[in-house]
């Protein structure tokens, strides 16, 4: 029975990834400045469909389809190294637990309802890169993965593992440190374009971040040789009826 082999070209499909981020980027930048500098603030909708700023419009849909095809890669890493590293399967799977929870975080924001709540417990007065607080309890989920997978990473071939802390220094420097100077800036000067600019670059980081990741998990697959195979199932035979045999050429 014939089988057929998906063939997975990563620096094609990273190139296209990023020039979707760009055009992405170029787009809400554009809203930004006819919101601001020309006082158009909406234009048929396009200001807030490609405001990267906003949720639920085409860069959050990007933003989460990239996290979860991360989400995708790691879990298929994790199951092809249960024959050849065992003990760092269920690190890959934990990793691929955490980018479907990042996917929902990116769809629907949770972080940001961890501001006031955060806000109340630091009281009262300026916060400075404090202001969007929720970065708090965030660089301690960071600082607590960094120490559960720290023995992971050694384990890793030195190419990987510089790459997954390139994507993750990235993707880090744009959702925490961004954000520490965005919220410095808004409490200081309000959301005014200077500070869409700011957040232009912020998840302009967190998408390349995003996407340097897939980069290193697609290029796993190629260097261990993986493929994807497909089968067909052969569909099934009414009672009594003779099976159907495959013709010769």
């Amino acid at each position: 029975m014939p089988s057929y082999q998906l063939s997975i070209r990563p620096q094609a499909i990273v190139r296209i990834l990023f020039g979707l981020a760009l055009l992405l980027l170029v787009g809400s930048f554009t809203g930004q400045t006819l919101r601001f500098v020309f006082d158009h603030d909406h234009v048929f909708g396009l200001v807030q469909l490609f405001n990267v700023d906003y949720e639920r419009n085409i860069p959050t849909f990007f933003t989460v389809m990239i996290a979860l095809g991360n989400a995708l890669l790691l879990f298929l890493v994790g199951l092809s190294s249960r024959s050849s590293a065992p003990r760092d399967s269920l690190y890959w799977q934990v990793l691929a637990l955490g980018f479907v929870l990042i996917a929902y975080d990116e769809g629907f924001q949770v972080h940001e309802k961890l501001i006031a709540p955060m806000r109340g417990l630091l009281g009262p007065g300026d916060l400075g890169v404090f202001y969007f607080s929720w970065v708090i309890p965030g660089i301690a989920v960071v600082c607590a993965a960094a120490l559960f997978f720290m023995k992971f990473l050694l384990r890793l071939a030195p190419a990987m593992r510089r790459q997954l802390l390139l994507a993750a220094a990235i993707y880090l420097s744009g959702c925490l440190g961004m954000e520490l100077l965005d919220g410095a800036y808004a409490e200081a000067f309000g959301q005014n374009f200077t500070y869409a600019f700011l957040v232009t670059i912020e998840e302009g980081l967190e998408m390349a971040g995003l996407i340097l990741l897939t980069r290193a998990l697609l290029e796993y697959f190629a260097a261990e040789h993986v493929k994807l195979a497909f089968v067909p199932t052969p569909l099934p035979q009414p009672s009594g009826a003779p099976a159907i045999q495959p013709q010769s050429s």
